[in-house]
């Protein structure tokens, strides 16, 4: 059997919320997923813990295979803010991702939400791929500009991040 067919078909991922005890695998499963920042253990703890509304697992033969961190914006409730979107290999190339997505867009959480936002590096085309590849499918435009530029970053040498907005949004599409 080939590498490719080994992988996981979509129909054997799970999707759900996040509980505190996938907190350690989300960190691994992000430290694994470059050029994604790599946040504290803690920070995603708090996702889990404040957050499981808008945030998703994938899980995968028991293990967590996928995460989606979001929030809707405090100064404008009808905006999702996609932080972070990671695909651990064992599912990559089964439409994870964009079902990652469609969950989200599917919870009453985000019921009210009428555009979906993000940043991206202008190096990763993998999420480039995905973010524009689910906007098609549910039939919404894209538009990106620079938000936050390289010398923000306190001389970290992080790339630029570029906002990119999907809109409108049609909620329960894309699957």
């Amino acid at each position: 059997m080939s590498k490719r067919n080994a992988k996981a078909t979509a129909s054997a991922v799970v999707y759900r919320k996040p509980q505190l005890a996938d907190a350690a695998a989300i960190h691994a499963l992000i430290d694994a997923c470059k050029p994604l920042d790599l946040n504290s253990v803690y920070a995603y703890l708090l996702l889990c813990e404040h957050f499981s509304e808008t945030c998703v697992v994938a899980e995968h033969e028991g293990r967590v295979a996928g995460f989606l961190s979001a929030y809707l914006k405090p100064a404008d409730p009808t905006t999702m803010f996609v932080w972070q979107v990671a695909v651990g290999e064992s599912v990559r190339g089964h439409g994870v991702g964009r079902a990652l997505l469609a969950e989200l867009l599917a919870r009453p959480g985000a019921a009210g939400a009428d555009r979906l936002e993000t940043t991206i590096t202008p190096s990763n085309a993998p999420s480039w791929a995905l973010f524009r590849s689910f906007a098609r499918r549910i039939g919404a435009g894209c538009e990106d500009r620079a938000l936050f530029h390289d010398h923000q970053f306190g001389g970290e040498g992080h790339e630029e991040e570029r906002l990119l907005q999907i809109s409108p949004l049609r909620s329960g599409q894309g699957r």
